[in-house]
């Protein structure tokens, strides 16, 4: 392939993930904007749990139980020619590490906030991340067809709780029961719906008189309203800086509901126009470009039994640079061996398909038999490479885990480890062979508990432990010396690294008064 036709694609590809608090409105507007693009024919609203619709990106069963999402999963579809990567991300706190580790595999963000909550707290820690990395930002207020703050005091709160600037693209006409549609101020066009539910736009002239065209739309007082916010924000309001959005300082705002539809083409076609394609990624060896000739790539997920009947495990590849080929050899940085990308998938939440090419931002599923691990990096080239570590968070809370029937336990072990290796739970074991899981928010034990019985067969006998705290030991024969010496609980983890697993930030400092010579450290990732 030349490079012009490799510039090409990936001039084509927006890959990005839609982050929110939970309850905001995420999963709904991911299933409108693959309804947009054509890629499904009915929105399986959240809330349609008594006609068992259900979102296309919650394939999980759980998900649909509970009608949540737990798990990152990735949709890939066309629309106006561009190739498109939705990421939905888990909102629930609980499931933040998952979250984290796909923000770095994504090239700009849409984060949703509720127009009766403004910036909650889970969106802070999100929005920290993305700003961290200079990810560019585009955000949609949504649920605008019910009644919530003004729109100016949510762009102050933007700036004020974020520390963002704030440029809306678009304006609503109205609030809940007066609310009409949105009036866009970058293409001076007006966006709303009639009484069959069917779409309407006009475009402004300069001759055009803004309240004149809306008199047959909305009551005189939205459009005296609208008129007067317009008139401060072109005053007073930020101006529009490009350069500020594809550095993650400004970000463009975009009102709308999802469930309804209102505003969500016009934020889907400024969104393509405005987003980045795949940019050049740090390593290191120094900047990776995208239309270099080398492949390369990293894994920022691992999911097992995506498909319960064949009991397999899925690799997600963010491809990063050069052209991916179905059957290619690949070099794995960590280990320095080879491996062949026989069965390349892209994904629709859990249906797929096995491709022949993709090119920078496309994710890839690889089959994976146990070779990879979170955060590797794979390379065309034998002089490989790496794109750093992914975060992982230390555990906060633990539990004794058993299977209830002892002829389970060959598949107990199974379970237990294929989920380890997903980066979702942490496994430790006591010198006496017992079983501890420690996951960062309370609802993965509900999880792993579901998953256990749903693909393992596995029923769990569960016992809640009082420790918060993990920290890994530098020195392997430091653990030795302390499972003799200490009345603390030293485990191992699923790699056979030491852990010593804390009651409490006083045990820990005990501790650490106590043996200033032994080194402990917060992850496991420290030691590689």
């Amino acid at each position: 392939m030349n490079q012009k036709q490799l510039q090409q694609e990936i001039q084509r590809r927006k890959t990005f993930a839609i982050i929110s608090h939970p309850d905001a409105g995420k999963t709904t507007l991911t299933e409108k904007l693959l309804l947009l693009g054509g890629a499904i024919r009915t929105a399986g609203s959240v809330k349609s749990r008594k006609s068992e619709k259900f979102a296309t990106s919650d394939w999980m069963e759980l998900e649909k139980q509970r009608g949540i999402s737990v798990t990152s999963s990735v949709m890939q579809f066309t629309y106006q020619d561009y190739k498109i990567n939705i990421l939905d991300t888990p909102g629930h706190q609980d499931f933040s590490e998952d979250t984290y580790r796909t923000l770095m595999a994504v090239d700009s963000v849409v984060m949703i906030i509720d127009v009766a909550k403004g910036v909650e707290p889970q969106t802070i820690k999100l929005f920290k991340v993305c700003k961290d990395r200079g990810i560019p930002i585009f955000t949609f207020i949504n649920k605008l067809d019910r009644q919530g703050k003004e729109p100016l005091e949510l762009f102050e709160e933007l700036e004020e709780v974020l520390g963002i600037e704030s440029y809306p693209i678009n304006y609503p006409i109205g609030m809940g029961q007066s609310f009409r549609g949105v009036y866009d101020r970058m293409d001076h066009k007006i966006e709303w719906y009639n009484e069959k539910r069917e779409r309407q736009t006009q475009v402004l002239t300069e001759d055009d008189d803004l309240t004149e065209i809306l008199k047959g739309v909305a009551d005189e007082g939205t459009i005296r309203q609208l008129e007067e916010d317009l008139m401060l924000l072109d005053e007073a309001g930020n101006p529009f800086d490009f350069e500020a959005v594809k550095q993650g300082k400004q970000t463009p705002v975009f009102f709308g509901s999802a469930v309804s539809s209102f505003g969500v083409p016009t934020f889907l076609e400024h969104y393509l126009k405005m987003a980045p394609c795949p940019q050049e990624r740090e390593s290191s060896i120094g900047k990776v470009k995208p239309d270099s000739n080398q492949f390369s790539g990293f894994v920022f997920k691992i999911q097992a039994n995506m498909n319960p009947a064949h009991r397999d495990r899925i690799a997600f590849l963010r491809i990063c640079s050069g052209k991916f080929e179905r059957g290619m050899t690949v070099w794995l940085d960590r280990t320095k061996k080879s491996v062949k990308l026989a069965q390349p998938q892209q994904f629709f939440a859990d249906s797929r398909e096995i491709i022949d090419d993709a090119y920078p931002g496309d994710i890839v599923g690889l089959y994976d038999p146990g070779f990879y691990q979170i955060g590797d990096s794979v390379c065309e080239s034998k002089d490989t490479f790496n794109f750093g570590e992914l975060p992982q968070f230390p555990p906060e809370h633990f539990a004794k885990v058993r299977a209830k029937n002892a002829m389970k336990q060959k598949h107990f072990l199974k379970g237990v480890n294929q989920l380890a290796q997903e980066g979702a739970i942490q496994i430790y074991r006591t010198p006496f062979e017992e079983t501890i899981l420690g996951v960062v928010g309370q609802l993965q034990f509900d999880v792993f508990v579901y998953r256990m019985k749903a693909e393992y067969g596995v029923d769990l006998d569960m016992q809640r432990m009082s420790h918060q705290i993990a920290k890994w030991i530098t020195k392997p024969e430091d653990a030795d010396e302390l499972r003799k010496s200490s009345n603390n609980l030293v485990v191992l983890d699923h790699q056979e690294r030491p852990v010593i697993i804390f009651e409490n930030d006083f045990s820990l400092r005990w501790f650490e008064q106590k043996h200033p010579d032994i080194e402990l450290v917060d992850s496991s990732f420290s030691l590689r």
